[in-house]
């Protein structure tokens, strides 16, 4: 457990070899913690893997299922804070960075912050946090679900009365009526937001092949409340970014070689932040996967090996000044 200094612990794990490439899993969700498979997506005899929760899920602490805890201090800046403290603890002096969905809107926030502690960067399912991203996600895709996105919007408007029902709110206004549901003291409350949430993420992944019904619900309660409550506060919030400073500033990644992989299926994401992203900076290659979506594939998989050995050869040739 890393303590922060400000009341709060954030756990982290290393696997594979201690004297490896240093290599860092930065998880997505906000809120979805890391899991036990994330330490398969790099060779153990060949890398120094390093997981870690951010704040306030997983198993880092306080945890957001509890509506006691204060969120005032999960921001993304907070989360780069401890990326960097993280990285100072374990002596590192430069690493890889590995992140898929709001990972790569993190792990491109702190290259930026910090281009020259990273030799690398490995990124899938491409997001950067802009509100014109969050409004299609939570509003735009529902033109694909009218259904399921009347559900999401409805149950907001009859549980929070500060939300209009009249007109339909701006997006900021519906997902801070969300964060405030997971706020309530009531516990069945708070149960039913994350219900609904959970509800429209799994309609979004359900044309993909590799989407299975019910993939985000199945979440134990406890984890389901803290990805629900984090997601809304990050995204209610816009991402605590200024609204599209990670394209802006992508020059700051110059000479950071990267490798950028998305699927053509992913409709909660769709490909036009990662080929922006890729025109952006010259360093990243793009790679379309055109049968995956953001729940990923055996297409998917092969795709990131293969990604993972060209960026391995790119930083190797880099280190070697060529």
């Amino acid at each position: 457990m890393l303590d922060t200094g400000d009341g709060n612990a954030v756990y982290w794990e290393t696997c594979g070899n201690p004297d490896g490439v240093p290599v860092l899993v930065v998880h997505g969700g906000p809120g979805a913690g890391c899991s036990v498979g994330m330490r398969r997506s790099f060779d153990p005899q060949r890398y120094r893997i390093i997981l870690f929760d951010q704040r306030n899920c997983g198993r880092s602490t306080p945890h957001a299922s509890d509506p006691g805890t204060d969120l005032s201090r999960n921001t993304t800046e907070h989360l780069i804070g401890d990326m960097e403290r993280l990285r100072e603890h374990l002596g590192i002096r430069t690493w890889q960075l590995f992140g898929g969905s709001w990972g790569v809107t993190l792990a491109l926030a702190y290259a930026q912050r910090h281009p020259d502690r990273v030799a690398g960067m490995l990124l899938v399912s491409i997001t950067s946090g802009r509100r014109s991203e969050l409004d299609w996600l939570y509003r735009g895709a529902g033109r694909m679900f009218p259904e399921a996105w009347a559900r999401f919007r409805d149950f907001a408007g009859a549980a929070d009365h500060r939300l209009p029902t009249d007109v339909e709110p701006p997006i900021e206004d519906l997902l801070m009526a969300y964060s405030r549901l997971l706020d309530s003291a009531d516990p069945d409350l708070r149960r039913r937001a994350a219900t609904e949430w959970l509800a429209w993420e799994d309609a979004l992944i359900s044309l993909e092949h590799n989407g299975k019904p019910g993939q985000y619900g199945r979440r134990s309660d406890e984890a389901a409340l803290a990805f629900v409550r984090i997601c809304a506060h990050y995204f209610a919030n816009g991402c605590f970014l200024d609204d599209g400073v990670l394209l802006r500033e992508a020059g700051r990644l110059t000479g950071i070689p990267a490798v950028l992989v998305h699927g053509r299926g992913d409709l909660g994401s769709p490909v036009i932040t990662a080929w922006e992203l890729a025109r952006a900076w010259p360093d990243a290659e793009l790679v379309v996967v055109e049968d995956s979506g953001h729940t990923g594939g055996a297409a998917m998989a092969e795709a990131l090996r293969a990604a993972g050995d060209r960026l391995a050869g790119r930083i190797s040739a880099r280190a070697a000044g060529h």
